[in-house]
Formats: C-alpha cells, structure tokens, sequence
C-alpha cells in the first residue's frame, strides 16, 4: 500500500469515529512478579509459634527440651484457623522447626520432632494437621524453617548443610501449595548441640547455600514468596514491632551493605535505586513474647494498637504478619482471639463506606479514556488512572456532593508496572482558600497502598496532587473516609506537648538535643517562633538521632508545609530509636540566610 492509500485510509477511520488505541504506560523497573502482587493483596496473614518452648517458657529454646515436653491435650488446628479467618487473615505461615530444632512435623531425619512426643502417642503431623485446616477454611498456607539448629550435634558441618535442604524438600513437597517460605535471620551461637554445650559460628553467607534453597522453592512452589532478610521475595521490615517508614520504597540492592551492618534503616524505608523488587513485611507479635507465655495473658495487644499498626504497616506500602501464638492446650488463647476479631471488624467498618462513591472525581490529565479519572474508583484492581508519557505529576481533585467530614485517605499505585511517586500532597477548600491537610506524617511513596489518618476536616472539595514521580503515574484506587471518634493523637494545644528532658546545642543550621542518657525516642515537635514576622522559619529539615555524636543516623526528612502562613505546632514521627541525641537540621530556610528560631521543641 502506497502513502496516499495510507493516508485515506486514515482519514476513513477518523471519519468513522474510530481512534488509535492508547498504549498503557511502559513499565519502569524493579517489577514485581505475579506471585508479588498475589502475596501483598493479601495484607494480613498470621504467624503461629508453638513447640516446646511453649511448655517450658522460653523464647529461644536452648535445643535440649525433653520431646516428651510437648504434649498439647486440646490441641486443634480448626479452631485456630476458624479464630484467624474471623481476624481478618488470609493466611498462615507455622514454625515448623524453630532454633531449637524441634520439628513440628514427622520429619524422616530426626527424632527430634512430634513422632518422639506425647502428642497422638508420636502419630501426629501438626504441619500437616494445619495444612488441612487453611485449605478448609479458605487461608493460605506457608512455613518456617529456621536455619539455625541448637539441637543437632553435627550443625556447623557439610552434613548439616545436606540435613536443611533435606528437611525443606520434605515441607516443600508434602503438604500442599505453599504462599510463602520463611527463612529467619538467627544463625549460629551457643546450643546444646547432641551435649555439646558450646558456641559455633559459620558464616551466614554461604554455609547454608541458600541460592540452592531458594532454587528449591522456585521449581518445586512457584507460587511461593521467599522471606529473608533481604528477599529474594519479600524482606524483613528492620524491626519486630510491626511497622514500615511513611517513606517504603518496594525495591533494595539485596546484599548491599556487608554482613553485619547495620543495616535497618534502609530494610524500613528501602532504597529508591534499588536493582530487585523486595517488598517489606512487618512482622510483630501479638503478645510481648513470639511463644505463649501465661504471664502475658493480660498484655495481648489492643484492638486499638492493632488497628493503629495496620496503619503503619499495610498503610505504609507493606503486609501485616502478626504472630498469634497457640498455648500450651494447643489451642488460640480467648484473650489473643476476641483482640484479634474486634481489630479485624474495626478495620471493616473503617473502610467500609468510600465516600467517593458518591462524588464526582476528576484529574488534570490523562492517558486516554482508557486511563481515566472514572478506573480511580472503579474497584476493579487492574484499572488505572495515567498520564501522558512524560507526565510525573498530576492532580486528582475531588467534588463532594454536600460538605463532608473526612478523616481518613487511600491511595494505591498500579505495582505491576512498578513503584512510581515520589511525594505527594492532600489538601482541602477551607472557604475560599486551599490549606494542606495536616499530616503526622511525611507524604511521599505510595506503593500497593497508603493510608492516611489526619484530624477531621469538613469540606466540599479535597485534591491529591502528586508532585513527583519516576515516570508516568498509574494510580488504581483513591478513596475517602470518615471515622467516628477517631482515637488518633493529635496535639493542638502546645502547652500539652509533654518532653523528655534536654539540654540544647544550636550551631549554625542544626540544633541537637542532649537526652542525658539513651532511651526510646519516637517523634519530635518544633513550634516556629511565633513572633512578628515569625523569624527563623524552617522550610525543608532532616531529623538524626543516635547514641553517639560522632554516629547519628537520619531517621526523617521532609518539608514543613506551609508554615510561612500558618506558623504551629510541627509533629514529625518516626520510627521508635534507642537513642540519646536528637538533631534537627535545616535543610532550606524559609527565608535563606536566617538562623533557626523556634518558641518550643520537645521529643517523644
């Protein structure tokens, strides 16, 4: 076909009302792969400890416990997976073999395990028993097999090494398809080791051939997503208490920073050039301790604490893997399961009413009709809002029908086609005048999913604009909230802003706390100097901390929005430190060159 025929050709189809289709928006890497994204739509899924360390009130067995120890008399793996489905989680990952070397299940290589116990006179097979359970009651399964061995008189050898891969091919191949395999970070130090009773050390790196284990779980669960510290699936959060940074990127360069660095800050946050996808999982327990400890019967978790983690976890671009703990009946203790269930069904009735079902929701630009405003509140997960090629920023604005309180904010990113925004504000139509939404926090990655708490406002219109990000937005879901007697901190009155004592050093640009001693640190408020003209006004800041001067590390940054006209109170929380210093350092002053002025500062 010639140009000329070409070109009539396509002036027919324009004629006819028939237009090119619109290509989605190319993917920009680290991507996810598929079983990813299946394993972060689940948000919340249970850990089970249990074994003898549960009948002889230890954390770490020391791999000496009698098997005879073990002996649950109620035990009942139903009702454990009937108390999580009704707490919200979609699945279950069990410990089928802790430190102390015990195994859960009847494995062929030890006699350390359930065969040797009282429980069904050595004829049980809790992985199994458990296996049966999720698969009836609808929830996912995966398991733990620590490394570390303290049982085991020939581990720190080559026949050790032989004996772990062994015992995963056993869990990988008996009980079913698995979600996700969890490999824990402990390796190597004192243990009983068949009598020993002494102190081995191996190096973590290569004594376990993890690349053959992880090979193992590709070929023979493909659906499965590995857990360590750095992936290769998903990583360790940096912390056992249950949360990721506001700022969570999806991706790190795994093995980056040699063994034994410190290394957590960057598995809570990520690293925006990071090389693979690794995504953060937030594992906390719901009592104190990981086993059952009956001394912690009046110390399980709060429905109120649960919900406010889920926040801080899935609400952070994570997923939530909270450890409920069988006692030593074998069974899911009341306290743990009524707290469990009341979290879940807060969270329910939270989200339970978009208020953007009801509004009209439009955006500054878009890709096509394809990739309208209409697919940000579509409920279908595949269909997305984008830009242009070329496009990093952009406006969603939001037209309610009627004046509307509102307290709560979702967000999702497209993560198939990988992690995009850099930051991003919500603001709100007070009169005639667009004010931020005040945040506690710093608004920058989105991820699988954010949420925002802030104090209730009341307004007919609301917009997110995104300021940054790496290529073409692909938002997929927005929504609205509004949450009655909403529990959320928050601090107006400045007189009311308790502090741990301090003394100040103020050199140029910075100013730093002396605590006077290390402890828990978690948030820092800066109220501007409130005299005329408001001198000394920070505009974007970083916060350290540390226990040392000479080593602080940066656990926040971010800007203070606009505080030139609207100079209160500033809360930055962070993720909880031990620490005794405390800097705040200008980054940009409001008005450059001046020094920093503040009327209070107080650390939490």
């Amino acid at each position: 076909m010639n140009s000329k025929h070409l070109i009539l050709g396509a002036l027919l189809l324009s004629s006819m009302g028939i237009k090119a289709q619109v290509n989605a928006p190319a993917p920009i890497a680290p991507l996810p792969e598929a079983r990813q994204v299946s394993w972060q739509k689940m948000e919340t899924y249970a850990f089970i400890h249990f074994g003898p360390n549960t009948y002889g009130d230890r954390e770490w067995g020391f791999g000496d416990a009698d098997p005879k120890s073990f002996n649950p008399t109620k035990l009942d793996c139903e009702q454990w997976a009937r108390v999580l489905k009704k707490g919200g989680m979609k699945g279950v990952i069990i410990t089928a073999k802790h430190h102390d070397g015990f195994c859960l299940w009847p494995t062929m290589y030890t006699d350390y395990s359930v065969r040797n116990s009282p429980y069904k006179e050595g004829k049980g097979d809790i992985v199994g028993e458990l296996a049966a359970a999720c698969r009836k009651y609808g929830l996912k399964f995966g398991v733990y097999l620590s490394p570390w061995d303290r049982h085991q008189g020939f581990y720190a050898t080559p026949i050790y090494r032989e004996y772990f891969h062994a015992q995963l091919h056993e869990l990988l191949t008996k009980y079913g398809e698995l979600f996700e395999v969890w490999f824990d970070g402990a390796n190597g130090g004192d243990g009983w080791y068949g009598g020993a009773k002494e102190t081995r050390k191996i190096d973590a790196n290569t004594y376990y051939d993890f690349p053959r284990a992880w090979a193992a779980v590709d070929s023979l669960q493909p659906n499965a997503v590995i857990f360590s510290d750095d992936g290769p699936g998903c990583r360790w959060v940096g912390n056992e208490r249950g949360f990721a940074m506001a700022t969570n990127w999806s991706f790190i360069t795994p093995f980056s920073m040699p063994p034994g660095a410190e290394k957590q800050f960057m598995l809570q946050q990520g690293q925006p050039d990071g090389t693979k996808w690794v995504p953060s999982e937030c594992d906390v327990s719901i009592r104190p301790g990981w086993f059952y400890h009956e001394r912690e019967n009046n110390k399980v978790k709060t429905p109120d604490q649960l919900v406010d983690l889920y926040y801080r976890n899935v609400g952070h671009n994570g997923t939530f893997l909270l450890n409920v703990p069988v006692d030593k009946e074998g069974l899911i203790h009341p306290a743990d399961s009524a707290s469990l269930i009341d979290f879940h069904n807060r969270i329910v009735k939270e989200f339970a009413n978009n208020l953007l079902k009801g509004a009209s929701v439009s955006v500054d630009s878009e890709r096509g009709k394809a990739f309208g405003a209409k697919m940000l509140t579509d409920g279908n997960y595949d269909s997305y809002w984008a830009t242009p090629d070329g496009v990093v920023s952009g406006t969603m604005n939001i037209k309610f029908k009627r004046t509307t309180k509102v307290n709560r904010m979702m967000l999702q990113e497209y993560i198939p086609l990988g992690q995009r925004v850099r930051s991003f504000v919500v603001e709100y139509l007070n009169g005639k005048t667009w004010q931020p939404v005040k945040m506690t926090e710093e608004t920058t990655t989105i991820g699988y999913k954010r949420l925002l708490r802030f104090k209730e406002i009341t307004t007919q219109r609301m917009r997110v604009r995104i300021l940054d990000a790496r290529g073409p937005l692909c938002i997929n879901e927005i929504g609205a909230y509004y949450v009655p007697g909403a529990k959320d901190s928050y601090v107006d009155n400045t007189s009311e802003v308790q502090s741990l004592p301090f003394t100040v050093d103020k050199q140029a640009g910075e100013v730093t706390l002396d605590l006077g001693k290390v402890q828990p640190v978690k948030a820092l408020y800066y109220l501007p100097s409130q005299a005329n003209a408001n001198p000394g006004l920070i505009d974007k800041y970083e916060i350290y901390v540390g226990n040392t001067l000479d080593n602080l590390k940066r656990v926040a940054v971010g800007e203070f929005s606009n505080i030139r006209n609207n100079p209160i109170m500033q809360e930055v929380f962070f993720t909880p430190q031990q620490a005794r210093y405390v800097r705040l350092k200008a980054v940009r002053m409001v008005r450059e060159g001046e020094s920093i002025a503040y009327d209070k500062l107080a650390v939490q």
